[in-house]
């Protein structure tokens, strides 16, 4: 073999093993860039997933706030209902004694009537008589 030959050899040899080596060398630096860029990325969503926490957090706040000022208004109105509830009820009742007191006075007037001597008990219509 001719030593240029060789040498042709030896140097596509190193060609190969330096292209072998570039291509090595480039795959990890494309690999680092890669990498970088998703934990750059990664860093941005947290970022906006904790600015959107915050609105969430303050949009629950709000909810929770509507929520207890539903419940107060729904415990005043109960309570409204049940005051009703007691007037009406003590209303009935007092109606019922008016209308036993009504019943009785009507009772004592008819009794005076009967034994009025001045009150004829002719022609008497609404059970009292004319005067």
């Amino acid at each position: 073999m001719d030593s240029d030959v060789v040498i042709w050899i030896i140097v596509a040899v190193l060609v190969v093993l330096a292209a072998v080596v570039a291509a090595v060398l480039v795959r990890r630096s494309s690999a680092g860039r890669r990498e970088e860029e998703q934990r750059a990325e990664a860093r941005r969503l947290r970022e906006e997933a904790e600015l959107e926490q915050i609105e969430v957090r303050r949009r629950e706040a709000a909810a929770a706030k509507i929520d207890a000022e539903a419940r107060m208004a729904q415990a005043e109105a109960d309570a409204r209902a049940a005051d009703a509830a007691r007037l009406q009820a003590e209303a009935h009742q007092r109606a019922g004694d008016v209308s036993s007191s009504r019943e009785e006075l009507d009772e004592r007037l008819r009794r005076a009537d009967e034994i009025d001597p001045d009150v004829p008990s002719e022609g008497r219509s609404d059970g009292r008589g004319a005067h």
